[in-house]
């Protein structure tokens, strides 16, 4: 089992999140705790509004609101709903919410089965509850327990798998425009953002493009980009935006670029353990056959739960690297890694040799139409005029657009007059 504890600014948000999701039919309202009735007695406004009362006891309390998820093994899928809601109660017990009134939601949306808890941080006596370091102390020890004593299968036998748990949305089956696709988009960013250590707005997109879904930030002189403003897209196979792009903020999570950021900071530190396995694993591949092309390269990576993403130009020229691992959860650009896992240098470990699905070396067939010696390698003026044409700018915290510069004011000098 694994729990993921989210918390929010608004129980309206989050409520509405997932009675939404059961007037669609992807989820039901299982159970509740601490309700003065049942659940099949109660309707959506009855039940919002034992949060909010609460609420009104501190208004202090400004991220108030709390959403847990639990998430089962998929072989568990014949959990029944009372055991569910045992293994609910239980939990919160564990984690001191146990005398708070929560709502329990059975989702139907995901590949393994998964239960929604909605509650809040304000107790019947107006004081806050306290969740600093819950997620490690309280959350941990309660999953660790629960595992026990209902027999289910262990979060720790599941990590030293590489079989990677998420698969592409399927674009064809996505009806644009919908609240289907805005589903989609979340279901990904639900099982990416929380759990993968990305420290850029680049590195984050490595993993969503793997799923067909792009982060969008907009030109340096757009209004989006000037407001930090985030869009989420769907995209085909060839990376080709499909439908209507949604705002960030309008995720009841809110990966806005604001909250991006603050996990680029934390993540940045947390991924250090993590480099080694991936250096190692690269290392081991070129160890065991130093006439590996790339093609056989990602290969290798793969069977280590470990994606390789390559940057390239229009003319598919390779100029940049980033590694994803599925494993530990980490996204690595090559440089990060040290400059021997940079493209560059891979591209010369591997003999800049990258094979077509169809056998042939494409890097051979456009030097031969471009009449180079190497197109693998470019100038830096080239290098530059390609990120620049096909690259959209990361946001960067010291760029200072040139319309919101003040301009400076003259200094009068002594004894001079305005005439």
């Amino acid at each position: 089992m694994v729990a993921v504890i989210n918390t929010g600014r608004s129980i309206r948000a989050i409520f509405n999140y997932n009675e939404n999701k059961v007037s669609v039919g992807a989820a039901q309202c299982i159970g509740e705790g601490n309700y003065p009735m049942d659940v099949q007695d109660m309707n959506a406004s009855v039940k919002l509004n034992m949060f909010l009362k609460l609420l009104e006891l501190n208004e202090n309390v400004t991220r108030n609101s709390v959403h847990i998820s639990l998430n089962f093994d998929p072989s568990e899928k014949e959990l029944s709903k009372e055991k569910l809601m045992e293994i609910a109660g239980t939990y919160m017990d564990k984690i001191g919410f146990g005398d708070q009134p929560y709502l329990v939601y059975q989702h139907h949306d995901a590949g393994h089965p998964h239960i929604h808890i909605v509650s809040i941080k304000v107790k019947a006596d107006g004081s806050r509850i306290d969740m600093q370091n819950i997620g490690k102390n309280q959350s941990e020890t309660a999953r660790k327990e629960i595992e026990t004593q209902f027999n289910l299968v262990r979060a720790e036998s599941k990590k030293k798998t590489t079989a990677i748990d998420l698969k592409p949305v399927n674009v064809l089956k996505i009806n644009y425009g919908n609240s289907d696709s805005k589903k989609a988009i979340a279901g990904i960013l639900n099982a990416v953002i929380p759990h993968y250590k990305f420290t850029t707005l680049g590195e984050l997109n490595a993993v969503l493009n793997l799923y067909n879904v792009s982060v969008l930030q907009g030109k340096e002189d757009s209004k989006m980009f000037l407001h930090k403003g985030l869009l989420y897209q769907i995209i085909n196979a060839d990376k080709k935006p499909i439908g209507v792009p949604i705002k960030a903020s309008s995720f009841h999570f809110r990966p806005t670029l604001k909250a991006l950021e603050q996990k680029f900071e934390a993540n940045k530190k947390n991924r250090i353990p993590d480099m080694k396995r991936v250096r190692n694993s690269i290392d081991m591949a070129f160890l065991k056959n130093s006439n590996i092309n790339l093609d056989e390269l990602e290969k290798k990576l793969l069977k280590e739960g470990i994606a390789v993403i390559y940057r390239q130009s229009s003319q598919r020229l390779i100029y940049g690297i980033t590694y994803v691992d599925h494993t530990t959860k980490c996204v690595f650009n090559g440089s990060v890694l040290g400059v021997q896992y940079a493209a560059k240098a891979m591209l010369e470990r591997c003999g800049n040799v990258r094979v077509k699905p169809d056998g042939n070396n494409y890097e051979n067939k456009i030097q031969k139409e471009q009449g180079t010696k190497n197109p693998a390698f470019i100038s830096e003026l080239e290098l530059q005029n390609i990120i620049d044409s096909v690259l959209q700018p990361e946001y960067a915290s010291e760029y200072i657009p040139a319309s919101l510069k003040g301009r400076r004011k003259k200094r009068k000098r002594k004894g001079q007059s305005d005439d």
